[in-house]
């Protein structure tokens, strides 16, 4: 009777120790999930500003052939741009200092 009790013993305990590894395996593959998905963000928000920057490369182009021309919408566009700019950047560094 008494073997039939120790290993029954051994059982739940090797049990509870199986139990704890399944937990920590499962905790991991979450984290491993979490940190794909976290990386699929950076990814696309890194393409996102990729194309934005694109965009406004060929807009600050366009900008600067119409002001060229002479055009003074375009030069007004392009001076209020360049102003929101510098207004932007000296909100930014007010932020962080």
């Amino acid at each position: 009777m008494s073997d039939a009790y120790e290993r029954e013993r051994q059982n739940n305990s090797r049990l509870s120790e199986l139990s704890a590894k399944v937990t920590a395996l499962r905790g991991v593959t979450v984290d491993i999930y979490d940190n794909a998905r976290a990386q699929d963000v950076i990814d696309n928000t890194s393409e996102t500003f990729s194309s934005m920057s694109v965009t406004l490369k060929g807009s600050a182009g366009r900008l600067g052939r119409m002001a060229a021309a002479g055009n003074k919408v375009a030069i007004l566009k392009l001076s209020g741009m360049i102003v929101g700019v510098v207004l932007l950047l000296w909100f930014i560094w007010g932020l962080f200092v």
